[in-house]
């Protein structure tokens, strides 16, 4: 899907502005942006083979060192056949890369996936489009369809609203929103992987909690055909969130994948943010074809180690079946110890870790 939005996102920008190439591009300036259109043009296309560059170099500590520099006489139509074939590179690398690859990218865990940098490529696109055709005086507005690939897949900190384009320019501080306050810096979030001996816990963004509590994948390729019925869950529990304007990133749902074989066995993950006393409650579950082989100790260690390494997490906190024993041997090898019992009307036993 990701290369698809990309180039869905290129050739209606590209159709747009086709049709002011024998404007002045040089003097307008590019929205509220400090740029020309000219330039603000050429950065999309800097952006889209930047990010080419980063998926198919699995950079991991800085970005490639090159850029695009366009030649002595190069008009706008020539500047908007870059973008055309920048675009076009950044949708084939995306289908060539393994979806568990990550390459850096600074903000906010020095890391993103294929689906994180297509959702960046379509929101260079999309928001520079509107900047330029602001500056030119033409009507711009993408699909709805494509606001909502790139709120769902790096603004997972941002409630949605009913109108997405709107959202997003208002997200980006390019608009207004009733209701909202006016957004002066912004930055938009890559999910976050934890790697352990064996796996990778992987952030799940709102787009792919929606399409698990469908009843869907979520775009990973599980062990036995799909997740357990838990996850499911998680991942319904992780949406409502989302769309209260809650749900905070680091503190949602993680799937944990192989690392041999990248399949999906399970996932893990919070019940949202630390409350006042820096608690955050842990739940977690594995597909039952990966039961008994340590990994579930394996990420809880991981990600408990993660989470109290924060100043803002003082103590986990679960909750587990008496008849559970194979989950009560999992939560005491990870250091956890039980701290009461017959918690709710469940007659769940309740289980501390603390920093």
């Amino acid at each position: 899907m990701g290369g698809e939005r990309v180039e869905e996102a290129v050739a209606g920008a590209v159709a747009l502005l086709r049709t002011a190439t024998g404007r002045d591009w040089d003097g307008p300036r590019a929205g509220r942006l400090e740029w020309s259109c000219r330039y603000a043009a050429e950065h999309i296309a800097g952006c889209l083979i930047a990010y080419a560059g980063q998926l198919a170099s699995r950079a991991q500590n800085a970005w490639v060192p090159f850029e695009i520099t366009p030649d002595d006489g190069t008009d706008n139509e020539d500047v908007l056949q870059v973008v055309e074939t920048t675009g076009a590179l950044f949708a084939a690398t995306y289908r060539t890369t393994p979806r568990e690859a990550r390459a850096f990218h600074p903000f906010p865990f020095r890391s993103a996936n294929r689906d994180g940098f297509a959702a960046m490529g379509v929101a260079e696109v999309l928001l520079h489009t509107h900047d330029i055709a602001e500056g030119l005086g033409l009507p711009y507005e993408p699909p709805a369809e494509l606001a909502a690939y790139v709120l769902t897949g790096i603004f997972p900190h941002v409630r949605p609203g009913p109108d997405h384009w709107r959202t997003l320019l208002w997200a980006t501080g390019r608009g207004e929103l009733p209701g909202r306050a006016p957004v002066a810096e912004w930055r938009w979030t890559n999910t976050l992987a934890l790697p352990t001996d064996r796996l990778t816990l992987q952030g799940v963004t709102p787009a792919a909690a929606a399409d698990l509590a469908a009843g869907d994948d979520g775009g990973f390729e599980w062990l036995g055909g799909g997740p357990f019925e838990g996850t499911r869950e998680a991942a319904t529990m992780m949406l409502k969130a989302y769309e209260a304007g809650v749900h905070r990133p680091e503190f949602g749902l993680f799937v944990l994948v192989r690392r041999e074989d990248a399949l999906a066995l399970g996932a893990m993950g919070f019940h949202g943010a630390p409350d006042e006393e820096g608690r955050a409650v842990i739940g977690y579950d594995l597909v039952a074809g990966a039961r008994g082989h340590g990994y579930a100790t394996e990420a809880l260690r991981a990600l408990a180690r993660w989470a109290l390494a924060r100043d803002d997490v003082r103590s986990l906190f679960a909750t587990v079946d008496r008849d559970n024993a194979p989950s009560r041997a999992v939560i005491g090898r990870a250091g956890f110890t039980q701290v009461s019992e017959d918690v709710g009307d469940e007659g769940l036993l309740a289980y501390e870790l603390r920093g």
